[in-house]
């Protein structure tokens, strides 16, 4: 088979790259494929040489425009009969947004099946860590999703949520440093999120009344009506209970909390709201201990509760709930950032979601990495962060398992 496709049908593909890779199941992908002479078998031979499956992805994604003409049309009848349906549906999405003549003849009916499908934001690869290459996420089986979801929040919407970060690295004022690493940060937290299933929002560089204003703008959007979650990173420099515009000027953490609360941000009621907060909250250098033999262990002391009585009233909700803040270190102390790998906290975030996203809430993959951050010990020598520590933390308010079940299609 020799020739192209249409200009539209390559168009979607490109748009679509990063959510086919991250989503696709290839195995019988390929085979129809080869079965319906769109790919030869050496084609075939040449993808499957690669051991991961979003590699895969990548490969076949890449031969897929130089397949002829209905290379497209028959790619997205084998989606449907391999069972994934509704990665064909966001390929129609993506092609009727096409502002082409050509969007107009589609080589398959288009179904409406209730509220529209949100379109996923693609975000480029980049190459993270000195070349440690893209980011790969562990998928959820569909076993372990069926006998996990009915303890655990709904989380199946396509895309899961939408995930806004901010990230200041360049600040106006002499005494707040450039954030050397920060782009790194950007860019992998872009990535996992992306390969989580969320549609990304970023920013740069912003004001401290501008970081105030996305905020409320994005509590405000009213996609978060249909969709299961919604995620908050904050990257900048900071102090106990705020972060830092690129002004100098503070946004209180209250507030943040508080624009998405069950108050100010209805869409998002009983739905789990994750924040991630990779700044300073003070100036004190953990400089460690020796550790003795043996370990302490305490219990809380239980609290008993009085019923205030119940009325037949309409069900009220707390100002905040169904939330989880990750802070990168502990009240008081500097959180650590390497120049070229990016902070210590988010290089342990995407290491233990990537890997354990599949089968492990939200909290306990924040304990995995808690002891991540526990273990690591700077080497500076001659410097005053030689030999020093980091202990990050979170807080919450989740009152069911936060499971992000990554690859089970939007049910």
């Amino acid at each position: 088979m020799v020739g192209g496709m249409k200009d539209c049908h390559r168009q979607v593909l490109l748009k679509s790259r990063i959510f086919l890779s991250n989503n696709m199941e290839p195995d019988e992908v390929l085979e129809h494929l080869v079965e319906k002479e769109i790919l030869t078998n050496v084609m075939y031979a040449r993808i499957k040489a690669f051991p991961v499956q979003y590699d895969q992805n990548i490969a076949l994604l890449t031969m897929l425009p130089k397949r002829g003409p209905k290379a497209f049309s028959e790619f997205c009848n084998v989606l449907r009969e391999t069972g994934q349906k509704y990665l064909a549906e966001e390929l129609e999405n993506k092609l009727c947004s096409l502002d082409t003549p050509e969007q107009k003849t589609l080589p398959y009916p288009v179904h409406e099946t209730g509220v529209r499908r949100m379109l996923w934001t693609e975000s480029p690869d980049y190459s993270i860590d000195d070349g440690d290459g893209p980011i790969v996420v562990s998928f959820c089986s569909v076993d372990f999703y069926l006998s996990h979801h009915n303890e655990a929040y709904k989380l199946t919407s396509c895309p899961r949520g939408l995930a806004l970060i901010i990230s200041n690295t360049k600040f106006s004022t002499p005494d707040l440093d450039f954030r050397h690493g920060g782009d790194v940060d950007l860019a992998s937290l872009t990535q996992l999120y992306s390969r989580l299933g969320y549609k990304v929002i970023p920013h740069n560089n912003l004001t401290a009344q501008d970081m105030l204003c996305k905020l409320d703008t994005f509590s405000k959007l009213s996609e978060h009506a249909d969709l299961d979650s919604c995620i908050v990173a904050l990257l900048s420099h900071g102090v106990d209970g705020a972060v830092y515009g690129t002004d100098g000027q503070l946004v209180q953490l209250q507030d943040v909390f508080r624009i998405l609360d069950n108050a100010h941000c209805p869409h998002l009621q009983n739905k789990p709201k994750m924040f991630f907060i990779q700044a300073c909250r003070g100036e004190e250098t953990d400089r460690g201990v020796d550790q003795q033999d043996g370990r302490e262990q305490s219990a809380s002391p239980g609290c008993e509760e009085m019923d205030a009585g119940k009325e037949s009233v309409k069900v009220k909700l707390p100002k905040q709930s169904d939330m989880i803040c990750a802070y990168a270190c502990l009240k008081g102390t500097v959180s650590l950032r390497n120049t070229k790998r990016g902070s210590w906290f988010v290089e342990a975030l995407i290491s233990v979601f990537s890997q354990h996203a599949k089968n492990t809430h939200v909290a306990d993959m924040l304990v995995k990495v808690n002891a991540l951050i526990k273990e690591r010990e700077g080497h500076a020598p001659g410097t005053e962060f030689h030999r020093c520590k980091e202990m990050s933390e979170y807080s919450s308010t989740l009152c069911r398992n936060l499971y992000l079940f990554p690859g089970i299609p939007g049910l």
